[in-house]
């Protein structure tokens, strides 16, 4: 399990939305996509937002 509070991540949904992919890639050993994380985040966003999301992350070098 990711603990999110050693991660210098910038805003609470992007921490949990790292902290589902990591748990959902480590649970099945399968790219996680976007699409999945929208309905299994429990958050109320879009595939799109969480790609926008992802690549933020992605610049911060996670």
């Amino acid at each position: 399990m990711v603990d999110n509070k050693n991660l210098d991540i910038p805003n609470e949904r992007a921490q949990h939305l790292l902290k589902v992919l990591i748990d959902k890639y480590i649970k099945s050993g399968h790219p996680v996509s976007s699409q999945m994380l929208s309905r299994h985040s429990g958050l109320d966003v879009s595939s799109a937002t969480i790609r926008s999301v992802m690549a933020d992350l992605e610049d911060l070098g996670f």
